[in-house]
């Protein structure tokens, strides 16, 4: 090792924890890294145009969310009545839930149980999003 690396190593060893971890945060800002990308290697991963954004796009959604986005007036009761069976809520929850759309139904479901969800209110007229 050189005497500038050996200086550099000194004098981290001299740090404080909490100054660790601001030179820690001023590395990532400065040279635009993450240091905790990958845990236990002890490398630091520069961001690439198309590292993790590929891998995301990749994966298969696995939790989706119904959503309740419009309740014609002549078929409000049948709807609410509909949202009652399906969420456990009481009339007047389901009656604010049922009024107040756009509104999520069921949060973080199966593909096949928001396909269900939304086939059972689209049978009754409601307009209903899956995402």
């Amino acid at each position: 090792m050189s005497n500038k690396i050996d200086n550099i190593i000194e004098e981290l060893k001299s740090l404080t924890l909490l100054e660790a971890a601001e030179l820690v945060k001023q590395i990532e800002e400065t040279f635009g890294v993450d240091a905790s990308a990958i845990p236990n290697t002890g490398m630091v991963m520069m961001p690439g145009d198309t590292s993790n954004a590929a891998v995301e796009e990749i994966q298969e959604q696995t939790e989706f969310d119904v959503i309740l986005e419009e309740v014609p007036a002549p078929k409000k009761i049948t709807i609410l009545k509909v949202v009652r069976s399906l969420t456990a809520l009481g009339l007047k929850e389901a009656k604010e839930l049922v009024e107040s759309t756009p509104k999520p139904i069921k949060e973080s479901i199966s593909k096949e149980d928001a396909e269900e969800i939304r086939s059972k209110l689209e049978e009754v007229g409601a307009k209903v999003s899956v995402k």
